[in-house]
């Protein structure tokens, strides 16, 4: 059963008979907004970036993007670059997958962005989501849509961090601007 969470909102990352989850896939996806034109209505290629970031002890320690696809310890990996989206309410157009039970433990936060790599605004973007997915069984856990653009070209999603022995999820859903993670970290930082 899937939950839609609110931004700020929290849950375990637990299996429904209570084991914690091995392995998790986090999705995104956008299709471009149709725009209005002289012409009719027309829609743009977006290309949303998707990243990982991998804290520990508030501090960065390695970065999953599309030009780093697995992080130094290959427990994270990224599935590659899509440079237009199109999902949107389906599948996702990029996706980081985590393998939890081989995060070094040093490593206590994850936190997931996505931003316009071209610069678009969110105002061009429409449907876009970033959701929670047991790898294992392909069932999704949690989804956060993203509400009404803005003239904001990155979102700093989510984080999934270390509570007890056991995994949390976190929706942050807060605007940035940026290009790149390395923009958004003064962004990311105030969250961990």
């Amino acid at each position: 059963m899937t939950v839609n969470m609110t931004k700020g909102q929290a849950i375990s990352l637990q299996k429904s008979d209570g084991a914690s989850l091995t392995a998790v896939r986090m999705g995104l996806g956008w299709q471009a907004a149709a725009r209005r034109g002289l012409f009719g209505s027309r829609t743009k290629e977006i290309d949303l970036d998707a990243s990982a970031v991998l804290f520990a002890d508030k501090q960065p320690v390695d970065v999953v993007f599309f030009r780093h696809l697995v992080s130094d310890d290959g427990s994270v990996k990224h599935t590659g670059d899509n440079l237009v989206g199109g999902a949107g309410s389906g599948g996702d157009d990029e996706a980081i997958l985590v393998d939890l039970a081989r995060v070094p433990v040093h490593i206590d936060q994850i936190v997931f962005t996505v931003n316009s790599f071209t610069g678009q605004t969110f105002q061009e973007v429409q449907n876009a989501f970033c959701r929670i997915v047991d790898e294992t069984n392909g069932q999704e856990m949690a989804r956060y849509t993203l509400d009404g653009g803005g003239r904001y070209t990155a979102q700093i999603m989510a984080k999934v961090h270390r509570v007890g022995a056991g995994w949390q999820m976190t929706a942050l859903g807060n605007p940035a601007n940026g290009r790149t993670f390395q923009d958004l970290m003064p962004s990311i930082l105030p969250h961990l």
